[in-house]
């Protein structure tokens, strides 16, 4: 049997994902242990007050207030499914803060089933229910 010889990138996108992980570790041996999916516990959940003067009416006063933009940025999440799981845990505490409901979440979300599919909905809806349990606590 003769061996198979491997795709070029392939090879090339593997050793230079391990050279940046070996140089993050050197800089930051913390990073070693790093997931990606605990990048929104590094974020604190931003006062309502603040969220308003930047994504609210500060700039644009007919504009959408800080709450609907972070429910259409959930939205929006939602669709692009997997990839975004902690940008959807930190939207859905930060729209939170800013004064939806659970109800108003999950209608976000759960609008989002026709565009991004059932299965990227009731993923999101696990994340931000995970998100809004932590935030209770």
């Amino acid at each position: 049997m003769t061996d198979i010889p491997q795709n070029p990138f392939t090879v090339l996108f593997s050793q230079t994902r391990q050279m940046t992980q070996d140089l993050a570790k050197a800089m930051n041996p913390a990073l070693d242990s790093f997931t990606p999916s605990a990048f929104d516990k590094m974020w604190p959940t931003v006062p309502v007050e603040v969220l308003e003067a930047f994504w609210g009416k500060q700039f644009n006063p007919e504009g959408l207030d800080a709450k609907t933009r972070l429910l259409l940025t959930l939205h929006g999440l939602t669709i692009q499914g997997a990839i975004a799981e902690p940008q959807i845990r930190l939207a859905v505490r930060h729209a939170a803060g800013a004064g939806a409901t659970k109800q108003e979440i999950a209608e976000a979300i759960g609008m989002a089933a026709m565009f991004g599919g059932v299965p990227a909905m009731n993923k999101a809806m696990d994340l931000a229910q995970e998100a809004l349990e932590q935030a209770e606590d």
